[in-house]
């Protein structure tokens, strides 16, 4: 079975005691920070290794480090093989600033996104900006709605219903 088809049945298992599911999330998001503080700290080096090395680097467990390789994948420049990756296959963490920044804004991460290495990399400005485009790109604007008696919005003067709201 494939390390992130193990990694889910654990995290995500809803038979699993809750106190037990808690604990494992906690231990995860505390061991996740600190890598995201190492990798922040030389963002344009791409690190790279078997899912096994990388575990060890970081001093964490090989379930963990597929969790956070789950969790990258998407702000990687180029995407591991994620689905069928094995303790030794091979991966690289090459991401891109603005895009990692923006993924930990949508995940609502804010032990992430306000790490103090972001201040090294993006001033607050910048950082404001995209947390701003973050956000403002997972809202949704309605329309406003059309009735019958409103005048067209094509411009013609006449009511929806007697121009394009005729069916």
């Amino acid at each position: 079975m494939a390390l992130l088809e193990q990694w889910r049945k654990v995290a995500y298992n809803e038979n699993e005691d809750q106190q037990k599911l808690q604990a494992l999330w906690a231990n995860y998001f505390k061991e996740e920070k600190d890598i995201y503080a190492q990798l922040l700290q030389s963002p344009d080096t791409v690190v790279s290794g078997t899912v096994k090395e990388l575990a060890e680097k970081y001093g964490v467990t090989v379930m963990t480090m597929t969790g956070f390789l789950d969790g990258i994948n998407d702000s990687l420049k180029e995407k591991n093989p994620i689905e069928e990756m094995e303790e030794d296959t091979v991966v690289q963490l090459g991401f891109d600033t603005k895009l990692l920044y923006k993924n930990m804004v949508g995940a609502d991460a804010d032990w992430l996104y306000n790490l103090p290495e972001w201040e090294a990399i993006f001033d607050e400005n910048t950082r404001k900006a995209l947390y701003k485009e973050q956000k403002s790109s997972t809202t949704i604007v309605k329309e406003p709605k059309i009735y019958p008696n409103d005048p067209c919005p094509c411009g013609s003067g006449k009511k929806y219903k007697k121009c394009c709201g005729k069916k």
